[in-house]
């Protein structure tokens, strides 16, 4: 198996409020590999007054992409000081198969992508993130710098300023989950600790005679071990977590109980467009966590 690495980072961005810090949490990993980031913005159709069998307004479009290099110019001054090299794509079309084909044309180990800052009232995703996690073959970062969100009836914002602080990852023994396990331990150079996650789902205890879910514990925990052993050898301090319940609900529960700042995760692979369309435990977490989750396909 290829060993994950991020050398290359596609940073999609719509200039919302809040989007320059949120690429500015992205510099330590030049410590872990980083050698570039592309700053990709993509210029709707609808916005230079695209028709079908018309045209479009030349003189807006250039003005757009103007508008846009002025923006990243500061941008590119901030990527610099941190030593990290930077290139603008801009380009025009549907902006989510436009910037999938960008990172597949580029190479990029990595597309992040961000969020609205308001979401009290709304999913903590939106449309355009979501289909960007459900059709990419490579890493999507969910980068939520500020979320305002309401847990048990109260309301509450968090900044996520230092996202690789306290790393957790959702394991589930597949592949997409070994996948992000390594790219993980690709951050060694960043990360001091990191939390490990499995959930021994419901539908797998429901039923079972208290001998044999001792026997299927003891085998979770050995797992659980040989992982934390893989990390301690990378320099990372483990700590492992068996959990018993509904694994969405139980992986949110444990990432805020142990202050996580980031979560890794697999998406599932044969189906994964449906699965993650109706509701499966990475959708559920990428929608639900007020922090930044890092899907691995």
């Amino acid at each position: 198996m290829e060993k994950m690495k991020i050398e290359k980072a596609l940073f999609a961005t719509k200039f919302r409020e809040l989007a320059f810090d949120s690429l500015k949490a992205l510099f330590p990993l030049k410590k872990a590999g980083l050698r570039e980031i592309i700053l990709c913005y993509v210029i709707p159709r609808e916005a230079v007054g695209f028709v079908p069998f018309g045209g479009y307004l030349k003189g807006e479009e250039e003005r757009l992409r103007e508008e846009v290099r002025l923006r990243f110019e500061d941008w590119q001054a901030a990527t610099s000081e941190a030593g990290i090299e930077s290139r603008v794509i801009i380009e025009l079309g549907e902006p989510i198969p436009k910037l999938l084909s960008i990172a597949r044309r580029e190479g990029a180990d990595l597309i992040v992508a961000g969020k609205k800052k308001k979401a009290l009232l709304e999913k903590i995703i939106g449309s355009d993130t979501h289909s960007i996690i459900i059709k990419s073959r490579i890493p999507v970062l969910v980068n939520k710098y500020m979320v305002e969100y309401e847990r048990e009836g109260e309301r509450a914002t968090r900044v996520n300023d230092r996202i690789f602080e306290n790393p957790f990852i959702a394991l589930d023994w597949s592949a997409p989950s070994e996948r992000a396990f390594e790219l993980l331990l690709s951050l060694r150079g960043i990360l001091t600790c990191a939390g490990l996650i499995y959930v021994i789902s419901e539908k797998d205890f429901n039923g079972v005679e208290e001998r044999e879910f001792e026997r299927l514990k003891a085998g979770e925990k050995e797992k659980l071990a040989l992982y934390s052993d893989r990390l301690e050898e990378a320099g990372i301090r483990p700590r492992a977590h068996l959990l018993l319940g509904r694994p969405a609900d139980e992986i949110l529960r444990a990432a805020r109980e142990f202050g996580a700042s980031m979560l890794f995760m697999g998406t599932t692979g044969k189906g994964r467009l449906e699965e993650f369309a109706l509701g499966s435990v990475s959708h559920e977490i990428s929608e639900g966590a007020e922090f930044p989750v890092l899907l691995v396909p």
